[in-house]
């Protein structure tokens, strides 16, 4: 069986507390149904709310994933 070695998969967080946030994480482009999965807060390098999206990114097989948060962007004047 083969493992992904490198991939990127793209997340909302659908709702969480203090200590745990429950996700949708999907591809790009999008698979039909997107898997569901709960990650501790403190896994995020950023703040993050209900709604947020974010990235995680694994470059190489012995590397373990990062979590990349979405910046902002800000209104135009």
């Amino acid at each position: 069986m083969k493992v992904l070695s490198t991939f990127l998969l793209i997340g909302v967080v659908d709702s969480m507390d203090e200590s745990l946030a429950t996700v949708e994480l999907n591809m790009n482009p999008p698979l039909e149904e997107s898997a569901v999965a709960v990650l501790p807060v403190d896994a995020f390098p950023c703040e993050v709310k209900e709604g947020d999206t974010f990235y995680i990114l694994k470059l190489a097989a012995g590397s373990p994933p990062l979590i990349i948060c979405k910046k902002e962007s800000s209104p135009q004047q």
